[in-house]
């Protein structure tokens, strides 16, 4: 298959299995939230991880510029000492907004019975034995 090639997406090289692995993580659906609330403002790096807890600065970077990359997001710095970068949404990158959203109303929507399955499938998982000296489980 020619990386031209779409629609299979258990192929590596398929360049939609590529997008979605780029636009399926939790950084990026998150960061796509924050600033589609902004829209058609702006939102300074630093306000961006303020408002994405347990995100590195490392993570929203590499985040960010996936997103620039991609023409989801534009990038604006200011010549300011430090300098001030912004970040807005592309109108390519608000209409990412609405599936995100649906899939977050889905998890939303579906939690606690994926919750209720986590239970029970933890209490009908057999039971390793415990290393010697390790406290019992509860």
């Amino acid at each position: 298959m020619t990386r031209s090639q779409r629609g299979d997406l258990f192929d590596p090289l398929c360049p939609t299995r590529q997008l979605l692995d780029r636009i399926g993580t939790k950084w990026t659906s998150m960061t796509v939230k924050v600033l589609a609330e902004a829209a058609p403002g702006e939102v300074r790096f630093g306000e961006l991880r303020r408002r994405i807890p347990g995100i590195s600065q490392k993570m929203l970077s590499a985040t960010l510029q996936s997103l620039v990359r991609d023409g989801l997001a534009a990038r604006r710095v200011e010549p300011t000492v430090p300098p001030h970068v912004h970040y807005r949404l592309t109108e390519l990158g608000l209409s990412l907004e609405t599936p995100l959203a649906a899939l977050r109303s889905w998890a939303e929507q579906h939690v606690p019975t994926i919750e209720r399955n986590n239970r029970l499938a933890d209490r009908a998982a057999p039971q390793r034995p415990q290393p010697e000296g390790a406290p019992a489980r509860r």
